[in-house]
């Protein structure tokens, strides 16, 4: 299982067949792949079609990022049965259309594959330590944490 904070660019395509690569014990490969989004028409102010964001910079604390990803990797491996799994995220100067996050499980079975790696983002959209700054025609501010994605990470609280 390994984590990767990056500037460089990934291939998911790769990453996923390195997950099975000489397994035949592997049933489920499930990935997600992040986009920084345009969000067209969407900001204050913009007319339509107008994109609102122009690009993305993403600050981390290296060393504290890493750790903290694979905390969450680890505690993905202590709720679901899993082989192996892969998250790089990137940080930097993003325009839109770039990936920014690749979190992938392989598994047995799909179920236990898609499970791990939806809490795997959950949880990093809400718990890993990154810092987001937007640059739109009215300026560059920084993002705070979304209330959906709170929610999100929380279905998957234990009581």
């Amino acid at each position: 299982m390994t984590v990767s904070v990056q500037e460089a660019d990934f291939d998911s395509g790769a990453e996923i067949a390195a997950l099975s690569a000489g397994r035949e014990d592997v049933g489920a490969v499930a990935s997600f792949v992040g986009l920084v989004r345009a969000d067209k028409g969407a900001g204050a102010g913009v007319g339509a079609g107008e994109t609102a964001v122009r690009a993305m910079t993403l600050e981390h604390y290296p060393g504290m990022t890493e750790k903290a990803l694979q905390a969450i990797v680890e505690e993905a491996h202590g709720r679901w049965d899993f082989f192996d799994a892969r998250v790089i995220h990137r940080v930097g100067r993003l325009l839109p259309g770039e990936r920014i996050v690749f979190v992938a499980v392989a598994s047995s079975h799909r179920g236990e594959a898609f499970a791990a790696c939806e809490f795997i983002m959950d949880y990093l959209k809400t718990r890993a330590p990154f810092w987001k700054k937007e640059e739109t025609p009215q300026g560059g501010h920084w993002v705070d944490a979304r209330e959906s994605d709170d929610h999100a990470a929380g279905r998957w609280k234990k009581e």
